[in-house]
Parts: C-alpha cells; sequence; structure tokens
C-alpha cells in the first residue's frame, strides 16, 4: 500500500470528519454497499460481475474492497491480497490496488485482530476519505464490506456503521447452503434497521449439493422481493471459473437498470 494512502487510513490523529460520506457536508457519491450473509460466500466474485455488467451499460465503476485481511507476497515480492486483485482486474478506470484496496491486512482474520496484530489502528475518518477518493474518479462506485453486515474494525466502530456512513444502497450477497434463509433475513432485518435502503439481493451457490434449492430461493423471494420489494438480481451457480463476465452472465439487466434508476429518483 502506498505510504499516503496508508497514513491517511491509519491515521491516530484528530481530523475532522465534516465533508465526509454519510455526514454534515459531504456531498456523497453514487453507487451501492454491498455486504453478504457470511465470510466466504462470494461477495467479491459478485462485486467483480457487478463491476462488468454495470460497464456493459456504460457505466464507469469503481469497485472499492473498503478493508482487506489476508494477503500473500508474488513472484516479484509485492503483498497481495486476493479480493483485492480480483477486483482490480475487473474495473476499467485504471485504478491502482491501492485505491481499489485503500486497507489491507497480512493476517486473514477479523480486521480489529490484523490490525492489532501489525500494531495499527483503523481510522474511520481516514478510511472514509480514502474511498471517497477513490469514487470520485467514477460515476458509479460499488463498496465491498469485509465478512458479514457487522464486523468489528474499532471498539465503537463496525462495517454496519460503515455502510451507514457511507449511505449507500445496499446489496445483500447470498451465499446459499444449510442456513441460508435465516442468515439472510437476518441481515436484512439488520440493514433496515440502520435506516439503510435494501437495492436488491443476489443468490450465490456456495454449496453444489444442497438440496431444496427451488425452495429456499421462493422463499427468500417472497420474504425480500414481495414483501420489501427489494428485488433479486440474480442466481449464479457454482461456476468452474467464477470470473466477472461468468458471473455478469447470471445477472438480470433489467433488475440492475431499475436500481440504477433507482439511483437517479
Amino acid at each position: 500500500m502506498s505510504t499516503s494512502i496508508m497514513n491517511s487510513v491509519l491515521s491516530t490523529s484528530a481530523t475532522s470528519a465534516a465533508g465526509l460520506p454519510g455526514l454534515p457536508g459531504f456531498p456523497g457519491f453514487s453507487g451501492f454497499f454491498i455486504t453478504g450473509t457470511d465470510t466466504e460466500i462470494g461477495k467479491t466474485s459478485v462485486t467483480a460481475g457487478l463491476t462488468q455488467a454495470f460497464q456493459q451499460m456504460g457505466r464507469r465503476v469503481a469497485p472499492i474492497k473498503s478493508l482487506a485481511a489476508g494477503q500473500v507476497q508474488n513472484a516479484d515480492g509485492v503483498w497481495v491480497n486476493d479480493d483485492v486483485a480480483q477486483l482490480q482486474a475487473a474495473q476499467t478506470l485504471g485504478l491502482s490496488m491501492d485505491e481499489v484496496g485503500p486497507l489491507q491486512f497480512r493476517e486473514p482474520c477479523a480486521p480489529h485482530i490484523a490490525a492489532q496484530l501489525e500494531g495499527r489502528s483503523i481510522d474511520r475518518v481516514g478510511l472514509l476519505a480514502a474511498i471517497r477518493a477513490t469514487a470520485a474518479k467514477a460515476d458509479l462506485t460499488l463498496v465491498e464490506g469485509v465478512g458479514g453486515f457487522r464486523v468489528p474494525l474499532t471498539p465503537d466502530w463496525d462495517t454496519a456503521d460503515l455502510a451507514v456512513d457511507l449511505g449507500l444502497p445496499v446489496v445483500l450477497v447470498v451465499g446459499l447452503r444449510l442456513g441460508c434463509i435465516n442468515h439472510a433475513l437476518l441481515t436484512v432485518e439488520a440493514v433496515r434497521s440502520r435506516g439503510l435502503t435494501l437495492a436488491g439481493w443476489v443468490a450465490n451457490t456456495v454449496d453444489p449439493h444442497q438440496p431444496h434449492v427451488a425452495d429456499n430461493l421462493s422463499a427468500l423471494r417472497a420474504r425480500i422481493d414481495d414483501a420489501l420489494g427489494a428485488t433479486c438480481w440474480g442466481h449464479v451457480p457454482r461456476l468452474p471459473d467464477p470470473s466477472p463476465a461468468a458471473v455478469a452472465a447470471h445477472l438480470q439487466q433489467p433488475a440492475l437498470l431499475n436500481a440504477l434508476k433507482a439511483l437517479k429518483a
């Protein structure tokens, strides 16, 4: 990560919060906050697929992995997070790894623990400013959270608070496996309790052997689409190569177009 971005995100100084996302004086930006029912349920693959799909509609898209924990050293000796690399490869704006992943840690664990292990602290204002700087280069921004909807970042700030600060409509990635209905409905309830708009949801197959998939999807549609008006944007099967193009092929363009229209309303 570049020194300038790292310093802004990890700053321990008392920086003013005025003029930042979701806070007084901040002009805001257009986009969605991507969250999931759990960790390892395909948020990044879906975010990359959404990036591809919206780009095909002519939008200039900035995908951002707000926080990323878990890096490996590549052949050039550079520490890389796979999620950040996947999103960086999906976009066409020429964004750098640092712009796509403004805050990255080495250890693959909860961000607040990863930060402690490295003797670093997560600064709310710095992270919001870094996200805003990347968003300014696009006309549509997809900010992916980390883990599920409520992951601790500091003693008094978590990813749900991050979503509120950004003030973006939320897209829920539902990992299709045993227990997904309960996990999805609890997350929807948490999103709505924060006063956020649920823009839609994407079903992503985690367990290829899960029985009764159609019945699960029917139950989710009845309780989310029909009851709340938050449309399913697509059902992504288990793919041998979940490339952005392959995922995008399973997203419903009419639902995406309606979501874009709602942003302008």
